[in-house]
Order: structure tokens, then C-alpha cells, then sequence
């Protein structure tokens, strides 16, 4: 394959590959890092490759693996079962193309984030690749230098883990508000739909509407289409109690995105620009007050 052509293939993997990354890390900037890391490594073979999508399928997902490790240590068992070297792999290695096996789920939403934070690397991995892009075990335990009854245990283990998540992993609301107005300024349209309610609302009330803002946005994916890639000026703040986002212009709030939260997802924002809402405005640091 040429360079023009293999430059051409990938790029037209890299969706792909993102979003694999980014169900795997839970970070929409680290996965594209490492899918670029994938197209240097792809750059640098002088490896025969039987079929690019299933190649850079297992670099990019052994990338991952990498940095969960580096995150947080491994078990002992884990790491005594499922130890991998790096090396150059080619496609053709496994009976099946795990990019035929690829079917994006909206599974892995941002509460689920916080649970896959307490699975061991091998076990994240197998479970999302499993749960969420129903890879099979045998492409899993290729990846992951393995057997794919190891395979399957791990994915076993993690599902477990999640369908009885901690006390702890509920998301208090100022990290719903903050993942989402996250979302909202990296243009994550899918992240921005696991967030939101399926009848999520945007409402204003009268002073909102005479600066600009909609009177109102009905539906998940219109919300989610109109504030994907938006509120880059908007900073994190508190209105009473209540964690929100506001617009700043010349260091004062001009508009408050006021959240109404059901069950750790998105059910209505509410642009408010009332004088006796500005005024309770407070910047905060996650769930601190900044004075």
C-alpha cells in the first residue's frame, strides 16, 4: 500500500478508532492522543498488514491498556494473567476482523465512567470491548495476550462490578453539570446525548431571550445539537446552592445555565439573565466555592 492510500485508510479509521478509545479511557482528548500515537505506530511498520482496520484495532485498544496501567497500579492477578508486550501484531493473526464486530452502544454514559474507574485495566478493557462494541472473546484475548476464557472472566468480573455499583459512584450534580458543559466545548455529541434525558428541554426566561438565547429547544438530540461544539465562555459557577455555568463577557455572568438533574442525567437547562439571578451568581471550582 502506498503512503497516499495508507494515509487515506486510516483517516478514514480514525472515527472509528476515537470513539473506541474514548469509550475505553473515558476522555475524549487522551483517545485522540492515542489513535494519533496508533497512525505513528502505522508509520513506522515495515510489517506485512493483512487487514488495516483489525491491526490498527489491536494497537490502538493495547495503547489504551497502557494508559490505564499507568493510571493506577494492577492487582496482583491481573498483572500475573495478562501481562503483554507491545509488540507489532498483524491483522490476519486472529480468525475473525474485530472491526467487523464493532457495534457502538450507549452503554458506557458518564456515571458508568466513575464505576469503570475501580476495574482493573484487562478487566475495562475486555468489559468495554465486550459490553459496548461486541467484540468477541477471542479478539479480546488476542488483544489483551490471553485466552479467551480469561477473556470472558474478565468481562464477567467488571459487568459484575458495574450492575452493583458502590454508593460512592453516584456523580453529584456538580460533575454532571461540569462533564457536560465539558462536552459541550470539545463539540462530544455522543457524550453530549449519554448526559441528557431523552425529553430534555432548554427554556429562558424573558431577559435570557432579549440578550439571544432560544425561548425554547425541545428533545435530546436538538439540546444536544445546539450546545455541541458551544459555551466556550462559560464558566463554572453557583446560583444559590445550585451547581450551573454561566456566560461571562468583560468578567461579569450574562447568562446563567441554570440545570435541573433527574437520576444523574441532564432534564432541563434554563438560560436565565434576570438581574436577581446574576446576582447570585458565585464562581466555583468543582463543588468549592471561588471567591
Amino acid at each position: 500500500m502506498s503512503t497516499i492510500d495508507q494515509t487515506a485508510a486510516f483517516e478514514a479509521e480514525r472515527p472509528r478508532l476515537v470513539g473506541l478509545a474514548g469509550k475505553v479511557l473515558g476522555d475524549h482528548a487522551e483517545a485522540e492522543d492515542v489513535v494519533q500515537q496508533a497512525w505513528l505506530r502505522l508509520a513506522r511498520t515495515d510489517a506485512a498488514i493483512e487487514s488495516l482496520p483489525a491491526w490498527l484495532t489491536t494497537v490502538t485498544t493495547r495503547l489504551c491498556l497502557d494508559r490505564l496501567k499507568a493510571r493506577s497500579p494492577l492487582l496482583v492477578d491481573d498483572l500475573a494473567e495478562h501481562e503483554h508486550g507491545v509488540a507489532q501484531v498483524t491483522a490476519g493473526s486472529s480468525a475473525e476482523d474485530p472491526a467487523d464486530h464493532v457495534a457502538l452502544a450507549d452503554a458506557v454514559g458518564v456515571a458508568l465512567h466513575v464505576v469503570l474507574d475501580r476495574l482493573t485495566p484487562a478487566e475495562r478493557v475486555a468489559f468495554v470491548l465486550h459490553d459496548s462494541f461486541g467484540f468477541e472473546f477471542a479478539t479480546i484475548a488476542g488483544v489483551l495476550d490471553t485466552t479467551p476464557v480469561a477473556a470472558r472472566k474478565l468481562a464477567s468480573r467488571a459487568r459484575a462490578k458495574v450492575a452493583q455499583p458502590a454508593a460512592e459512584d453516584a456523580l453529584a450534580d456538580w460533575q454532571v453539570v461540569d462533564a457536560f458543559m465539558a462536552a459541550a466545548r470539545e463539540g462530544d455529541f455522543e457524550r453530549l446525548l449519554t448526559l441528557l434525558a431523552p425529553d430534555a428541554v432548554v427554556r429562558a426566561d424573558r431577559a435570557a431571550v432579549l440578550v439571544g438565547t432560544p425561548d425554547r429547544i425541545e428533545g435530546r438530540d436538538a439540546v444536544a445539537q445546539f450546545f455541541n461544539g458551544a459555551a466556550h465562555a462559560a464558566l463554572a459557577v453557583f446560583v444559590g446552592d445550585r451547581p450551573a455555568s454561566a456566560w461571562f463577557d468583560r468578567g461579569q455572568a450574562r447568562v446563567v445555565f441554570d440545570f435541573t438533574l433527574r437520576e444523574g442525567r441532564v432534564e432541563q437547562i434554563t438560560f436565565r439573565a434576570a438581574p436577581e439571578t446574576l446576582a447570585e451568581v458565585v464562581r466555583r471550582k468543582g463543588a468549592d466555592r471561588w471567591n
